[in-house]
């Protein structure tokens, strides 16, 4: 008698990786899988360090044509070949407007529409048209059409690399036809974003940001017989990816939290209070210049918000009387070091 179990889950790619969505340390089954529901994704660790970040004095006004896919590269098959889809999402600039509205809970940049800025234009154009035809009027009234938003800054860039198996390995072992194995495999996706003042076409800053993607494999097996002429043959095998668009959507909110930060660095811009601003522009720093590992910043992040809110109260000073003799002495002695 031959028998045979074969279990596969969540199969998918492997050139995606596991689930390291939200603060470091969290489990795979953040992501959920196999849902019957739609759901709401859950926040992420750069999605909370945006939305917690102190209000700026003024929004930036701040616009968006494109934040394309720049790598060129095609998704890999198991069998080493290529398929038409692309080895990442399409709509990095969808994913960059949301990043910018989550900046301090939509309170950091003025977002202006030009992704599709002609469907928007032909709109206007058809209330233009509607409105001359029914009221007759040559002039638009400006109360019912009034002029749109321009940005002073333009974000540009794009999702500049895909790089695979930057990092394989696996391990396995067996005895007498029954073993197990693991196996782990590395992506990279990087981004750049740099911000360009509309008035003088001046680069003001670029930023860069990068995440990477790991797959988990785990797999057991048996192969053995088990009486006379009767073999037993069992296989079990569990995978873990993490959806590409999910580390390409860190990376960019990433990037934009730099950007923030460099801004603020550089005096573009500025937080409405420089003491709650602080704490975060002294994280990013340590952060970029590698004195502090992202583990250590989110670590210490967690603290401060867990910590309760300090209270200081005002500390009474004993006022001390001066005779006016000392007062009168004090004053000469001061007179007679300037003479010198």
């Amino acid at each position: 008698m031959k028998c045979k179990f074969l279990f596969t889950g969540l199969a998918s790619l492997m050139a995606a990786g596991c689930m390291s969505v939200g603060a470091p340390g969290e489990s795979a089954s953040e992501i959920p899988q196999m849902n019957p529901l739609a759901v709401y994704p859950k926040q992420t660790q750069s999605q909370r360090l945006l939305s917690e970040l102190p209000p700026p004095t003024r929004p930036v006004a701040i616009a968006v044509y494109n934040f394309a896919d720049q790598t060129g590269q095609f998704r890999t098959t198991e069998n080493g070949g290529q398929t038409l889809s692309r080895a990442v999402t399409q709509g990095g600039a969808s994913i960059l407007v949301r990043a910018l509205q989550d900046a301090g809970n939509r309170r950091w940049f003025t977002i202006v529409e030009r992704e599709q800025l002609r469907n928007l234009l032909n709109e206007r154009n058809i209330i233009r048209e509607m409105r001359e035809r029914y009221l007759g009027e040559t002039n638009v009234n400006p109360q019912a059409l009034p002029a749109m938003l321009f940005a002073g800054v333009l974000l540009e860039g794009g999702i500049v690399s895909y790089d695979t198996n930057t990092v394989t390995g696996g391990a396995g072992a067996a005895f007498l036809g029954i073993g197990g194995r693991a196996e782990y495999r590395q992506d990279t996706v990087t981004v750049y974003l740099r911000a360009i003042s509309v008035r003088t076409g001046e680069v003001l800053t670029t930023v860069t940001a990068s995440k990477t993607i790991a797959s988990h494999a785990l797999g057991a097996s048996a192969f053995r017989f088990v009486a006379f002429r009767e073999l037993l043959e069992a296989e079990a095998g569990f995978t873990v990816n993490e959806p590409d668009h999910v580390a390409v959507q860190q990376a960019i909110e990433k990037a934009v939290y730099a950007l923030i930060m460099e801004g603020v660095d550089l005096n573009l811009w500025e937080f409405q209070d420089p003491d709650a601003g602080w704490p975060h522009l002294w994280r990013y720093r340590q952060e970029r210049d590698g004195h502090f590992s992202p583990q250590q910043v989110e670590a210490a992040l967690e603290r401060a918000r867990s910590a309760p809110p300090m209270r200081m109260s005002p500390r009474e000073v004993p006022v001390r009387e001066v005779a006016p003799s000392q007062v009168s002495a004090a004053v000469e002695a001061a007179q007679a070091g300037g003479s010198r």
